[in-house]
């Protein structure tokens, strides 16, 4: 009894090991998308090149960048952005002018790519030649709108409470057969 108890505790350990997914992350490649913000920094996308899922472990990149008129930046380390769980931005703004950016990452798989990124200010567009568009889009459509919402909202309402009430009675009815 206790030799069929070991067996099955080996072969069961056995099973799982053999059908665990292999695959880890050293052995994983991943993808970098390398573009310009349009102002001063770069972000940097990195996804699974398996699938294009994103990459949620901590990526070790820096970011080296050379101006066509011979000024270089960099190394500078990437830095994980609120905006996104896979998406890495530089830690310092890369200076005004072109420049051909190389990301290189060692953790949790090596990986580099090389762009082209235009590095400049951003333009102000005035306040005065948008204003009238984003003050219609905010306004509601129109103040008679404004009974129909509440009516139907009410009858809404009213429609689920005759609902509840009828499954309410029901149930009662079932209970007393």
């Amino acid at each position: 009894m206790r030799l069929r108890y070991a067996v099955t505790v080996v072969l069961a350990g056995l099973g799982l090991m053999l059908c665990a997914p292999a695959a880890s992350a050293q052995d994983r490649s991943i993808k970098l998308e390398v573009v310009g913000d349009g102002g001063h920094n770069v972000n940097v996308l990195v996804t699974w090149k398996e699938g294009g899922n994103p990459v949620t472990e901590i990526v070790e990149a820096t970011l080296v960048a050379t101006a066509a008129d011979g000024r270089s930046f960099g190394p500078v380390p990437l830095r994980s952005s609120p905006e996104g769980q896979n998406l890495y931005h530089s830690a310092q703004p890369l200076p005004s002018g072109e420049w051909e950016v190389t990301v290189t990452t060692t953790k949790p798989a090596k990986a580099r790519k090389t762009t082209k990124v235009t590095a400049q200010d951003i333009a102000a567009v005035p306040v005065a030649a948008t204003a009238p568009e984003r003050d219609a889009a905010a306004a509601p459509a129109s103040d008679q709108d404004l009974p129909l919402k509440i009516g139907v909202i009410v009858l809404a309402a009213a429609l689920a409470l005759a609902v509840w009430i009828g499954l309410a009675r029901r149930r009662r009815a079932d209970i007393r057969r």
